[in-house]
């Protein structure tokens, strides 16, 4: 399911992402940016204050957040946005508002603590909105995405599927992430991961959010 046109509020997440994000590819400042409020798994671990080249301003709880505000080119900026687009406004209508402001919230979150269990010592930046939005991608995927899949004992159909969608993702992001292993700033296929399935494991306590707090307006 493909909305044409992006709900406003889907559109002003997405604006302000390409703004703040465009603004810093744009004056050449990636790297810097990466560091000072990019997600280091080394801060985790180390006190990288000492390590020559890292600057961070950003206290290390945040940078989840603002790492989503950062990304390294015009093809990991538009590839994101596309995604946002595709998926924002049909994951809106199901969860409302609230609902894809938590599953971005959490989804960033989630996103780096499996990045940060994948290499709790890498010195390498994490940016990108891709965690948050593969948050949305996992409720989408569970809202629209059909289930032929059959029960299996006693795990529902649904449950399966989820399974299902959940395996794909990870082998498909970790296959990602190894073949970008090499790079200055890997591609964090971990963080997909992450973000994806708390999407997943969100979406039924969202739309039971939501249908309670429309029934208590009723």
């Amino acid at each position: 399911m493909f909305e044409r046109r992006p709900s406003p509020a889907i559109l002003t997440i997405g604006g302000l992402i390409a703004f703040l994000s465009g603004w810093i590819i744009l004056t050449g400042g990636v790297w810097s940016a990466s560091i000072a409020a990019g997600f280091v798994p080394l801060r985790l671990t180390s006190d990288v204050a000492s390590i020559e080249g890292f600057a961070p301003f950003v206290p290390v709880w945040l940078t989840p957040i603002t790492a989503a505000f950062i990304h390294d080119g015009w093809l990991h900026l538009g590839f994101n946005l596309l995604s946002l687009a595709i998926v924002g406004t049909p994951t809106q209508r199901a969860v409302g508002l609230r609902g894809v402001l938590v599953l971005l919230l959490v989804g960033a979150y989630a996103s780096i603590a499996a990045q940060w269990l994948a290499g709790p010592s890498s010195p390498a930046p994490m940016i990108g909105a891709s965690g948050a939005i593969s948050a949305l991608i996992g409720a989408y995927a569970l809202l629209f995405g059909g289930t032929k899949a059959k029960a299996i004992g006693p795990i529902p159909a649904h449950v399966v599927h989820a399974i299902w969608l959940g395996v794909f993702w990870t082998a498909l992001n970790l296959f990602i992430g190894w073949s970008s292993a090499g790079s200055e700033m890997p591609i964090a296929g971990a963080a997909h991961v992450g973000g994806f399935i708390a999407g997943m494991v969100l979406l039924r306590p969202l739309l039971l959010w939501r249908w309670r707090s429309q029934a208590s307006r009723a």
